[in-house]
């Protein structure tokens, strides 16, 4: 018996608030809000953020030629994308080496969860309907957040649109349909409609068809016997997918605060394409998921120094996996419940000093069909207590959050009580007034629980795996300026270097034979690494803007678990020393012209690094051309794309080969 993604789990494991108003946030279409009356939120005085994330958002964010999240996140520093291949397959981010299980990723505030085997598959997440999406190490800057914020190695934050209308609007509507290579129909709507003058409502459909064929080039090699090897073109198959998306909000403000609330409903059937390997081609795997979660927020100022903020969640998501092709016949179904709850608190001591408290209860069942399971349920309590001090050029936070877990099993042993103590601190100093550079640091130890894969899956489970922690340290400094009445417009560099250290690292061992493994705590490694980002503006002419991005990344992830193995020291697996990105933007009159490249360095493909393992770095370019125009008061914007310019052909994970060159099509029209 298997369950659905166990055998990629598995893989990677052994792989290795000051004055607050809306209308500041960036915006780049007509839709800027004017009355303030009706969305400014007020909140005690926080402070700058004292580790500003990475982030992607407004105009920036729609030009790059991206189908999902995680094609998105690919433009950020110190992250690495497994990648599974085509239009429906699994895509899992790792921030700094640390594993995809240290990674949180929020939804409109409220963080998305796993408890069976802890990977949020960010391919199931669009675009269309995406407002910002924000990268932070360590975590956000903010005290007045929830204490589930607390709890990650790094955090990523998906914002979708908010509606904001002109005086006088009462409705926007967006109709957009994409085609292209692979089958590709994907017609999507967003509907925002002004109830009243306090409350507004959001509704966004997407469909997503395409039969993920492409053609890729698989090649072997052996030097021994070069008879062996080969080099052949084929089509990769059982890569279709067909899914819908529905997401309905209601946004409201009050006196000095705000609420929402959210229902959203993802229905997905699609192929397991599965590793290329030995001349197999063709994999029959199956999998249906089903997702619905309703979210509410609730913000408000109580007093010009005390404010209070409340957050609840219910999350429902069912898989059903198909293996038909195997010695041994699979077809699983797995129930996922989750109960989240939290309120947070924060008050104004003094006009520099903040103190915020909060408590959060989460609730994990795990239902299955499958013979000898253990059902397990997961209760969780998180308390944060934390303070901020901030001053003119000086800013400093520090965190201590208390982690309670209690599990139980209607079969087998459960996993024992564990309660952590973890703590954090942020600095941030601008030594001189007058010139904007700014030193900032952070120090943060921080854990995460094994999931319910790792602690009972039959005959692999470890009822007894201890938290695996990570240890992080870094330092960096940060310029920005600007420049009036000149060509170039705005100039920015950041530079972090960090240390990290991963210990009691969950991983499987082989037992009595291939086919009994087991989890236990063996890992430990050692990260280091500089993470650069630029950008720049420029105005070249009277109607002609041209904006850059850069992201460059060096690490070294080691695995110092055992002195006995051959691979003690060596890079662990997938990890490239060398990466980065680039963005080149141009914006002429009713023209929009986008170029994007990635590239991923050398690396090994499993733990010895040995040349047999060794693997190619990569690279592709995409490029995009937009045109708009507006024809009384609507709004078209039709968009020509190539991806891959190159047509190279490259694995971002061994044996799943990724599509070639490629075309979408994309037009919009907003009402």
């Amino acid at each position: 018996m298997r369950i659905p993604l166990l055998r990629t789990t598995l893989y990677m494991v052994l792989a290795g608030c000051p004055v607050v108003s809306l209308m500041a946030q960036q915006q780049t279409d007509s839709t800027r809000t004017k009355d303030l009356r009706e969305i400014s939120v007020i909140a005690p005085r926080g402070g700058k953020e004292i580790a500003p994330g990475q982030q992607l958002k407004g105009a920036e964010l729609q030009r790059l030629n991206s189908q999902s999240v995680a094609d998105a996140l690919r433009f950020f520093s110190g992250i690495q994308i497994k990648d599974y291949g085509g239009i429906g397959g699994l895509k899992t981010v790792d921030i700094r080496s640390m594993g995809t299980n240290h990674t949180g990723v929020f939804y409109d505030g409220i963080e998305l969860g796993n408890a069976q085997n802890g990977v949020v598959d960010l391919g199931k997440f669009s675009l269309d309907n995406m407002e910002e999406i924000a990268l932070y190490n360590g975590q956000k800057s903010s005290i007045f957040q929830p204490a589930k914020d607390y709890g990650s190695s790094g955090s990523i934050y998906l914002t979708t649109l908010k509606p904001r209308f002109e005086e006088g609007e009462r409705r926007h509507l967006r109709g957009t349909f994409k085609t292209g290579s692979f089958g590709l129909v994907n017609p999507s709507v967003l509907w925002q409609e002004k109830i009243s003058r306090r409350v507004s409502a959001t509704f966004s459909g997407e469909w997503t068809n395409a039969n993920g064929q492409y053609k890729f080039r698989y090649r072997k090699t052996d030097k021994q016997n070069p008879a062996a090897g080969y080099d052949t073109t084929a089509v990769r198959k059982n890569g279709d997918i067909n899914a819908f998306r529905l997401e309905g909000s209601l946004h409201g403000v009050m006196n000095g605060g705000e609420w929402n609330s959210k229902i959203y409903f993802y229905d997905s059937e699609r192929g397991l394409p599965g590793y290329m390997a030995n001349n197999l081609f063709v994999h029959v795997d199956r999998q249906w998921d089903r997702n619905f979660f309703a979210q509410s927020s609730w913000r408000k100022d109580i007093s010009p120094r005390y404010s209070l903020m409340f957050n609840g969640k219910y999350a429902y998501d069912y898989t059903h996996y198909l293996a038909p092709d195997t010695a041994y016949f699979a077809e699983n179904r797995y129930y996922q419940q989750e109960v989240y709850l939290s309120v947070a608190n924060q008050l104004a001591v003094t006009n520099w000093w903040n103190v915020g408290l909060s408590g959060d209860f989460q609730w994990n069942k795990l239902d299955a069909d499958l013979k000898g399971f253990s059902y397990p349920q997961r209760f969780t309590t998180l308390v944060a207590l934390a303070t901020s001090v901030n001053f003119q050029r000086f800013s400093a936070q520090a965190s201590l959050l208390n982690t309670n877990m209690n599990e139980q099993v209607k079969r087998n042993a459960a996993s024992p009580f564990r309660q952590e103590l973890t703590p954090a601190v942020f600095v941030s100093w601008q030594p001189v007034a007058k010139i904007p550079v700014t030193w900032r640091s952070f120090y943060k130890r921080i854990f995460r629980m094994p999931t319910f894969n790792d602690l009972y899956y039959t005959e692999i489970g470890n009822s007894n795996l201890k938290p695996e922690f990570t240890t992080q340290y870094n330092t960096g400094l940060t310029w920005n300026q600007f420049f009036h009445g000149s060509i170039l417009q705005e100039l920015g560099v950041e530079a972090d270097a960090y240390y990290n250290e991963v210990t009691d690292k969950i991983v499987a061992v082989p037992g009595s034979s291939q086919f009994r493994w087991t989890m236990m705590n063996l890992g430990f490694v050692k990260i280091k690494g500089m993470d650069v980002k630029a950008k720049a503006s420029w105005q070249l002419l009277h109607d002609l803007q041209v904006t850059t991005r850069a992201t460059y990344t060096f690490q070294e992830a080691r695995d110092y678990t055992d002195k006995s193995d051959s691979f003690y020291g060596d890079q662990i697996a997938y990890v490239p020393r060398h990466s980065g990105s680039l963005i080149i933007g141009g914006l002429y009159k009713a023209w929009d012209l986008n170029y994007s490249f990635i590239y991923t360095g050398e690396r090994y493909n499993a733990k010895a690094n040995i040349p047999a393992n060794y693997t190619l770095p990569w690279y592709t370019s995409d490029l995009a051309l937009a045109y708009t125009r507006t024809v009384n008061k609507t709004r078209f914007r039709l968009t020509a794309q190539v991806n891959n310019l190159m047509n190279q052909y490259y694995d971002v994970v061994i044996n799943y080969p990724m599509p070639g060159r490629n075309y979408k099509f994309i037009l919009s029209v907003n009402i």
